[in-house]
């Protein structure tokens, strides 16, 4: 009796609802199904039905990477290129910044292939001495960043054992000394040692700010490891969750994090010069080189050494020369190459 009971009013409602569904029907099915679900199951059914989550689409990477297949300076500029020619520190006072020390080559060692040579040059004064320098657009923070860089250990021509520095670096600008909002990442190869160190020593140092010469002090925090460091090396900084890491053909050097994290955005550099008070009493002129085949940067993430690789050797493949997809401030900062 119970059992014709509960038929009866269940198909009575049935009908009912059908009668309604004619005016709304998605409305009407969807009750009929919930009556029944909950008639067959002798349970309840929520009043709402849970809904899933949208899918959430990646946003679009941010990436720059330059494999430096240019032949005049003019197409590197157009890619937001500086070429250093402003006076000022690091390095001999009094030397001169050299664009024409910024050549773009083939490759002697890889057929089809082009890099960018630093050279810088002395003959022992500050008159004679000429340093390089290279700055990209002031705009990346937190990502990875990476360059396929030789460095070397000898002069092109002349006699060696000057003090100077082959490097590859991240900065922004010093508006005061002491700045709490500077940031600086630096990888620096000294062949003929100098800071103190005999012998060629590769340091990664992060920076949370300093007072220029003549007062100069220093906050920062620094690893080094003494050897040879010539010939090529895929350099990596990443910067990501509080920590920056240093890497060297896929092996961690160091890692820094704490006030040393970097908090101003910055731009992308690449210099070769003399340390003060670094140069041999040689009057012959001699000069040394850095070379740079690419440099790479992925914004907002953590890739490890292994990954750059493959993502440069596909874009390699695809014929990329040239790519840059991260986003600026707007407006733009205005980018200083003097440091």
């Amino acid at each position: 009796m119970k059992n014709s009971a509960l038929v009866f009013l269940i198909l009575g409602s049935v009908s009912l609802l059908c009668l309604k569904a004619a005016a709304a029907p998605t409305t009407a099915l969807s009750a009929v199904t919930l009556a029944l679900a909950q008639s067959s199951t002798g349970g309840s059914m929520p009043s709402t039905p849970a809904r899933m989550s949208p899918r959430k689409t990646a946003s679009p990477s941010q990436v720059l990477f330059d494999d430096f297949n240019y032949s005049k300076h003019g197409e590197m500029t157009r890619h937001g290129w500086i070429i250093r020619t402003v006076a000022g520190w690091p390095g001999v006072p009094g030397a001169t910044w050299w664009s024409e020390g910024v050549s773009l080559i083939k490759d002697p060692d890889q057929r089809g292939n082009r890099i960018l040579r630093m050279t810088s040059a002395t003959a022992g004064t500050a008159a004679s001495t000429r340093q390089t320098q290279i700055c990209h657009q002031r705009k990346y923070l937190e990502g990875t960043y990476a360059a396929r860089v030789r460095f070397t250990d000898k002069p092109i021509s002349g006699p060696g054992g000057d003090q100077l520095v082959e490097s590859f670096y991240t900065i922004s600008p010093l508006k005061a000394p002491s700045d709490p909002d500077y940031s600086e990442l630096d990888f620096e190869y000294l062949p003929n040692g100098g800071w103190g160190i005999t012998g060629p020593t590769l340091y990664q140092t992060t920076w949370e700010t300093f007072i220029p010469e003549p007062n100069w002090k220093m906050d920062n925090v620094s690893a080094n490891k003494g050897g040879s460091r010539a010939g090529w090396h895929t350099l990596v900084t990443q910067v990501a969750n509080g920590k920056v890491k240093y890497f060297v053909d896929g092996e961690l050097q160091a890692e820094h994090g704490d006030k040393f994290y970097p908090e101003s955005l910055m731009s992308i550099n690449f210099n070769l010069w003399f340390i003060k008070d670094g140069l041999t009493k040689e009057q012959a002129e001699r000069q040394y080189h850095e070379d740079i085949d690419w440099v790479f940067h992925e914004a907002g993430t953590a890739l490890t050494p292994e990954e750059i690789e493959t993502k440069v050797a596909s874009m390699r493949r695809k014929g990329v020369k040239f790519q840059d997809t991260v986003r600026a401030p707007v407006p733009a900062l205005t980018s200083p190459c003097d440091f």
